[in-house]
């Protein structure tokens, strides 16, 4: 039976809203969340809800509504909705470490990770550039890719969280043609998808006029795509970004492959913001996560929307079958 981490992101946000709310329903596998009890039991009495805290030890976690199993994970400081502290960075990070290795020890087969505040975690002094990179590193794989999805609507992103003046230097064509690879894996593996169609965007406006206003896809997207179609995968490109999410270029894709974060979280959050599910691709175990920040000021005020926490605790059930 698959048996699902959560993590809460930062204890101020509205990260411990979700667990204590979605903790109310039955759910599709048994949960364990990497937090602090007093925390949860402080949220849900905010919040007007019933929660029992069952600790994690040699039971099987529960799957009964009201009712939620937590690895316990110590907070350093008192924690006031819509205020964080970085005392409590380190706890954090301590939270997703343990999940995460116990998704490596095979104890959980997969991950749900809340919403972190990546500012208050640099304020401790620790190097944070976000779950997907940390995770990465903790697995010891050498390339990810961050997969939003909502429904048949996939998108990935070449690079992820960088300065925008940095990302023309961040691609390359080995860097590209492992993200695809990795992308057309995932498809394949995790979504049942036995020849995935990948469109991609170009990098510059138009995808570069011909080299015009720019020169990265002539001299590094299409080369990868052409060798990469020469090895059997389905992808065309590179298509200019602004029409690349139009009604009849979606209808042609599996799953299409931005160049930076924004050019392609901007049109897919448009269509499909707190729906979607952020999926890391190429780890050795399945994980998800929220398509949205902390939300500090709705902490507390029981104001949430559990729709794309939920649709990441199903998902993650959803691809550890297809696993």
């Amino acid at each position: 039976m698959s048996v699902i981490a959560l993590t809460p992101g930062e204890p101020a946000g509205i990260g411990p809203d979700l667990l204590v709310k979605f903790a109310q329903e039955d759910r599709c596998a048994p949960l364990i969340a990497f937090a602090d009890p007093a925390l949860l039991q402080a949220r849900a009495k905010l919040l007007g809800l019933s929660l029992h805290i069952q600790e994690r030890g040699g039971q099987m976690p529960s799957c009964s509504a009201g009712t939620l199993t937590v690895h316990r994970v110590p907070l350093h400081t008192r924690v006031e909705p819509g205020k964080p502290d970085s005392e409590n960075a380190e706890a954090v990070l301590e939270s997703i470490r343990l999940a995460t290795q116990s998704a490596l020890d095979g104890e959980v087969t997969a991950l749900v990770t809340g919403p972190v505040h990546k500012s208050v975690i640099a304020e401790s002094g620790t190097p944070f550039s976000g779950h997907t990179e940390m995770l990465a590193e903790m697995c010891q794989v050498p390339h990810v890719v961050m997969l939003l999805v909502s429904g048949d609507l996939r998108l990935a992103v070449a690079t992820r969280h960088l300065a925008l003046k940095d990302v023309p230097k961040a691609l390359s064509r080995d860097g590209l043609t492992q993200t695809l690879r990795v992308l057309d894996h995932g498809l394949r593996r995790s979504f049942a998808l036995p020849n995935p169609r990948i469109l991609i965007a170009g990098l510059n406006p138009h995808a570069g006029e011909d080299g015009h206003l720019g020169r990265e896809e002539i001299d590094i997207i299409k080369p990868v795509i052409e060798r990469l179609r020469d090895q059997g995968l389905s992808i065309e490109g590179p298509f200019p970004a602004d029409t690349l999410f139009a009604p009849k270029m979606r209808a042609r894709a599996d799953a299409m492959l931005a160049m930076y974060h924004d050019q392609g979280l901007a049109p897919f959050k448009a269509l499909a913001f707190g729906a979607s599910v952020n999926v890391t691709l190429g780890l050795p175990f399945v994980r998800t996560s929220v398509d949205h920040g902390t939300a500090l000021d709705l902490a507390g005020t029981g104001k949430i929307d559990l729709g794309s926490f939920k649709a990441a605790v199903e998902l993650a059930c959803k691809l550890t079958d297809h696993a």
